[in-house]
């Protein structure tokens, strides 16, 4: 019996299948030698075969190619003028600025306010009104 090795770089079982497809290895034997050395959860069936296919075609590379992702709106003026318009009013809500930036989803503005302006939702249950002197004299009055 073999030793079994638990979680494997993804770039290693390719080489291992890139390696037994060089030796003609069938597609079903080499799922089979993965599964016996690396676990049940090494890759299924279908990804060796895809694999053994794309090192057929004339593919050397066993890593990842690099994938294109979508180019993030919040940039360094976007979170200038979010700033901006907070600092011009500190009682703000998220609703209020997606009124400001109807482009941004409130999603995108709450990151910006709570992870890259470090603002913090403050919550006070009751706020003393803070009364006038008249207004002081005038309910002593009534008493």
């Amino acid at each position: 019996m073999f030793k079994t090795i638990s979680d494997p770089a993804d770039c290693e079982v390719r080489s291992v299948i890139r390696f037994l497809n060089s030796k003609n290895v069938k597609s079903a034997e080499i799922h089979r030698q993965l599964v016996e050395i690396y676990g049940e959860n090494v890759m299924t069936d279908g990804m060796v075969r895809k694999w053994v296919r794309q090192f057929n075609d004339g593919r050397t590379n066993v890593h990842d190619e690099a994938r294109s992702r979508r180019p993030s709106i919040v940039n360094g003026g976007l979170v200038a003028k979010v700033n901006e318009k907070i600092r011009g009013n500190s009682r703000f809500t998220i609703r209020m600025l997606c009124d400001e930036f109807p482009q941004i989803s409130k999603t995108v503005l709450h990151e910006i306010v709570s992870n890259r302006l470090n603002y913090h939702k403050l919550c006070s249950r009751w706020v003393p009104k803070m009364l006038t002197d008249v207004q002081k004299g005038r309910d002593l009055a009534v008493l």
